[in-house]
């Protein structure tokens, strides 16, 4: 029997940091959520440093390596921060503070494809070697495995979020307008339900999209209209991803997929109609939710210790 692993896994979040012991046997222990320091970027070896070191204490012993998931534009080769809008750095570098801080060797990766990685290991896709999984919640991203490797092209493989789908439409974060994100990620929903049913700004504030999910489950036609709406845009742009990719499995993941078959359904249905006719494409609900990221974080620690 091969003996059991511990790696440390952390994944940085624009507002919580996610931490575990992960073992090479899929299983892991000692889960904390942190707030993400609003300076992390000139931090990043003391946080990580620390936050190793509680579970080092915790744990009894040093974990083998260290596993580190990152958002926004991260290139997994030069283990670079290329670009976060949520946490503002630029060009950062992300092994090297934390390998001095450690002294452990150190993965990194993007906190998208590392969920990838951990649906792939233990969750609703271990079965496939063409998978996209797609969070929607925030915003709208994919990482895309094809034929069992994960794309990362810089970094900027699996940036879907940034189609554009209604010229001239709403103004996206990234500068652009009318992007998928600004029409079909959670808060897009929530603002357009808002707007065509004439809330009250106190009233607007309160809508989220999983609110809008239960009034389309309830039969309010306002809020099918704009869910029906949302889903056509991204299953046009999944259809489209999946047949240039050749994927054959859609993992959807975030906020968004808490609705079930609310957002499965009418998704698996126009998916088809838009890109089901060379493969069959199946869309399923994420099987690890909010920790997915971080057990994809002590899986890429866990990879590194396997290369030659």
């Amino acid at each position: 029997m091969a003996e059991v692993v511990d790696v440390a896994a952390v994944d940085i979040g624009g507002s919580r940091l996610k931490a575990a012991i992960v073992r090479s046997d899929g299983t892991y222990e000692l889960a904390r959520t942190l707030p993400t320091p609003p300076d992390l970027e000139f931090r990043l070896g003391e946080v990580v440093g620390d936050v190793v070191a509680g579970l080092t204490r915790d744990l009894g012993r040093p974990p083998a390596a260290v596993g580190l998931a990152a958002p926004g534009l991260v290139d997994d080769t030069r283990a670079l921060g290329v670009f976060s809008a949520n946490l503002g750095w630029r060009a950062l570098d992300l092994r090297r503070p934390v390998a001095m801080a450690t002294g452990l060797p150190v993965a990194v990766g993007h906190d998208v494809r590392a969920g990838l990685l951990a649906e792939c290991w233990l969750g609703a896709a271990t079965d496939c070697s063409d998978v996209a999984f797609v969070p929607i919640g925030t915003g709208v991203a994919a990482a895309l495995l094809v034929d069992g490797r994960e794309l990362v092209a810089g970094g900027f493989a699996g940036e879907i979020g940034h189609v554009v789908v209604v010229p001239d439409g709403p103004a996206c974060g990234c500068g652009g307008r009318g992007c998928l994100e600004a029409v079909a990620a959670a808060p897009a929903i929530a603002r357009a339900y808002a707007q065509r049913a004439g809330l009250d700004p106190t009233a607007a504030a309160g809508c989220d999209a999983q609110a809008v999910a239960a009034l389309v489950a309830a039969g309010d036609q306002v809020a099918d209209a704009v869910w029906t709406e949302a889903v056509d845009h991204l299953a046009r742009v999944l259809a489209t991803v999946a047949l240039a990719a050749g994927t054959q499995q859609i993992v959807v993941g975030g906020g968004l997929a808490q609705a079930g078959e609310v957002l499965l359904s009418p998704l698996q249905a126009r998916i088809t109609t838009y890109g089901g006719a060379l493969r069959p494409l199946r869309v399923v609900a994420a099987a690890l939710g909010d920790f997915a990221g971080c057990l994809g974080a002590g899986r890429l620690a866990l990879r590194l210790l396997a290369a030659p």
